[in-house]
């Protein structure tokens, strides 16, 4: 260990030499403290939220993880072609430790950029909160500045597979369909019978049973807060609808209904999303919450399945909270960390910095991957006739494409700036995930592919075979 800690440090003495540290500190401060400067928010505890949280951490992430990957690496492949790494291993050190030390000191100079930057962003918060108008202070401390847990609807996976493979059968007996149009004629079917269970046509209701799991133990007296989303098959001459809502059983439990809303849908130019209290004790004694929609509207209404309808109830503090959401970016620095040094163990600066964004863009662009596993190939198909594309190279890059998403989907879940901004909660389970899967996981089969390209490549005629 104390090798190791002796490579950390000299890790920090070059990072300081070449005035990196204070380089990037600079800038992240600036970006804190600039962006609510120079973006103005409306006033409203959602704007503000907006830029305060949304716009800083993820600029603070962009910077840290881009000065990660530069750094990592850097600090490997610039040791190897300058020739210094060679008369460290001639010293009773294993390269391993070299490796390990190097990750190590990024990682501790890490912790302090995102410690520094994580205090200004909190004390900033704090400072400019108190200058709201007294009612959006109200928001603000009540859906904002808290932790909140979050229940929904079972997941209706296994129902809907089971329909859709009904469904598919039984059109296979009337009309063969080809193999290769098999996936897409499977998603379309899947997607129509989603559809089903997500649409509230107009004089019907919908009702949502929500289990409120353990924390029913801890609710008693304590207000809960509805998040709806919908969407709309036409458009309203307002833009709203009206949504009349009830929650509880008669008989049962206690019943509340609410007043006629007005409320926007979702749609692709605004992100209508609707919150509102709801008196507290209308779970029953199972913890079960029971919801029922009521369309008055002459248009067929959707709520998605996923986040259609979701209770939010208090479970901590922001502090603490926001505390973990910055323990799982520094999760992602420490991937950032071991993807940098194993591209730089075999490669020279810039290829290894090409190769290390080339796997960012990579994750970056996995809903288009997404959406040709869905499809069943590469190619696009027809619009006009609705039949699917084909390609000679489906039957490999499919297959590529569904272990990549595997393993992209493994880190890409876990991002708290949505939950912070949200006033979700982050729970350790939630921390602990992310470190097992997204370092331990993940950035360790980095590491130990890093590790075995270091040992195996020769250091001497590294600088002429470059």
């Amino acid at each position: 260990m104390q090798r190791i800690l002796a490579i950390s440090w000299l890790t920090w003495k070059a990072a300081l030499r070449f005035k990196l540290f204070l380089v990037i500190a600079v800038l992240l401060i600036l970006a804190v403290v600039g962006l609510p400067l120079v973006i103005k928010d409306d006033g409203t505890a959602q704007g503000f939220t907006q830029i305060i949280l949304t716009y800083t951490l993820s600029a603070i992430t962009a910077l840290l993880g881009l000065s990660t990957l530069w750094l990592s690496c850097g600090t490997l492949a610039r040791d190897i072609e300058e020739c210094q790494i060679q008369v460290v291993v001639t010293k009773p050190i294993a390269r391993w430790q070299i490796w390990l030390g190097k990750w190590l000191g990024i990682m501790t100079l890490n912790a302090a950029l995102l410690a520094i930057s994580g205090a200004c962003v909190f004390g900033l918060l704090q400072w400019r909160a108190s200058k709201l108008p007294a009612a959006e202070q109200k928001i603000l401390r009540e859906q904002i500045l808290v932790a909140r847990g979050s229940a929904k609807d079972p997941n209706n996976s296994a129902e809907i597979d089971a329909d859709t493979e009904q469904v598919l059968q039984e059109r296979l007996k009337s009309s063969p369909i080809e193999k290769v149009d098999l996936p897409e004629v499977r998603r379309q079917i899947r997607e129509q019978v989603k559809a089903e269970m997500q649409l509230v046509p107009p004089s019907y209701e919908r009702i949502w049973k929500i289990d409120l799991g353990f924390a029913k133990n801890y609710l008693a007296g304590k207000p809960l807060q509805l998040r709806v989303k919908f969407n709309a098959a036409e458009k309203s001459p307002s833009g709203t609808f009206l949504a009349l809502w009830q929650v509880g059983v008669p008989d049962k439990t206690k019943l509340w209904q609410s007043e006629p809303m007005s409320l926007a849908p979702d749609t692709e130019t605004s992100h209508a999303i609707h919150e509102f209290a709801i008196p507290p004790d209308l779970f029953d004694a199972n913890g079960l919450l029971t919801i029922t929609f009521n369309n008055q509207n002459q248009t067929t209404l959707l709520f998605p399945l996923e986040d259609g309808v979701e209770v939010l109830y208090p479970e901590g503090g922001f502090g603490l909270n926001f505390a973990r959401g910055l323990g799982i970016i520094f999760c992602w620095m420490a991937l950032m960390a071991a993807l940098g040094l194993m591209a730089a163990s075999f490669l020279s600066f810039p290829v290894a910095t090409f190769f290390s964004l080339a796997m960012l863009l990579v994750v970056l662009s996995s809903g288009t991957l997404a959406e040709s596993v869905d499809s069943g190939s590469v190619a696009a198909g027809n619009a006009e006739t609705g039949q699917a594309g084909h390609s000679v190279a489906d039957s490999v890059l499919i297959p590529a494409f569904k272990g990549l998403l595997a393993v992209i989907s493994v880190v890409k879940d876990y991002s708290p700036i949505d939950a912070l901004s949200t006033g979700r909660s982050i729970t350790w389970g939630e921390l602990g995930a992310a470190f097992a899967q997204v370092v331990l996981l993940v950035g360790g089969g980095f590491a130990v592919a890093g590790i075995i390209l270091f040992n195996r490549r020769e250091l001497a005629t590294a600088q002429g075979t470059q």
